[in-house]
C-alpha cells in the first residue's frame, strides 16, 4: 500500500503522541505514589489499565528509565526507582546551585515577553493552589522551574538540570503533601516571582537555592 507523505507524517505524529501520553500517564502514577518506590511494575495490569499494547508501553518504560524514574531489569521485570536519602539530598544540593546560577543568568538574558510568560505561569499556579488542585499545581510548578533554567540560555546548564530534575519529580511532589509545607513552598514561589519581575538575579538566585534546600526539610521524613 502506498502512503502519501502527508499520511506518513500523520502516522508519525500519532505515534509520537501516543508515546508521550503513555509516558505522561505512567509518570503521573509514579509521582502521585500509585506506583510506589521500589515496587515491581505489573506490566500486564498497567497495559490493561492504560488500554495500550505492549510495544508503546515498553517504549514508555525506556523513556522513564532514561529519566531515572524506572529501573529496567532484563528478564526480571521493571521497578519504580527508589532513591536513598543520601541520593535525594545530594541531588537537591546540586540542583539548588544549578537553579541559583540559572536564575542569575535568566535575569540578565530573558526578554520582557519571556518574563511575562513566567508571570502567567506563576499566576496560574496560584489559582490551582487556591483550588487545592495539587497535580495541576505541581506540573506548572515544574514548568516554572524549567522555564527559569531555559531562560539562562545555557544549553549545558539546561541539560544537566533536566537530568536531575526528572529524577526528583516524585520527591518534589511529596514536598507539598501537607498544607503547611505547601503554603511555605508557595510563599517562596511568590518571592521568586517578585525577584524575576524586578530582574534581581542575585535575589532570585538566593531564593531559588533556598527553596530547593528547604525541599529537603519538607521531604526527608518521607524518604528515610
Amino acid at each position: 500500500m502506498d502512503l502519501s507523505n502527508e499520511t506518513v507524517g500523520a502516522l508519525r505524529v500519532d505515534k509520537a503522541t501516543l508515546h508521550d501520553q503513555v509516558v505522561a500517564r505512567i509518570r503521573d502514577l509514579i509521582v502521585e505514589g500509585a506506583l510506589t518506590p521500589g515496587s515491581r511494575i505489573d506490566e500486564a495490569a498497567l497495559i490493561e489499565q492504560l488500554g495500550v499494547s505492549r510495544t508503546p508501553f515498553r517504549e514508555a518504560l525506556r523513556t522513564l528509565a532514561a529519566e531515572g524514574l524506572v529501573e529496567i531489569r532484563p528478564t526480571r521485570g521493571s521497578l519504580v526507582r527508589k532513591l536513598t536519602p543520601d541520593e535525594v539530598f545530594s541531588m537537591l544540593e546540586v540542583l539548588a546551585r544549578l537553579e541559583q546560577l540559572a536564575a542569575e543568568l535568566a535575569c540578565k538574558r530573558a526578554t520582557d515577553a519571556q518574563i511575562d510568560r513566567m508571570m502567567a505561569i506563576h499566576a496560574q499556579m496560584l489559582d490551582y493552589y487556591e483550588k487545592r488542585e495539587r497535580m495541576p499545581y505541581f506540573k506548572l510548578n515544574q514548568e516554572f522551574h524549567r522555564g527559569i533554567v531555559s531562560l539562562s540560555d545555557n544549553p549545558v546548564l539546561v541539560e544537566i538540570h533536566g537530568n536531575l530534575h526528572a529524577r526528583l519529580k516524585r520527591i518534589r511532589f511529596v514536598g507539598n503533601r501537607g498544607p503547611d509545607f505547601w503554603a511555605d513552598a508557595v510563599s517562596e514561589h511568590e518571592e521568586m516571582a517578585d525577584a524575576l519581575r524586578a530582574r534581581d538575579g542575585a535575589r532570585l538566585g538566593e531564593i531559588a537555592a533556598r527553596h530547593l534546600l528547604n525541599t529537603w526539610t519538607r521531604v526527608k521524613d518521607a524518604v528515610t
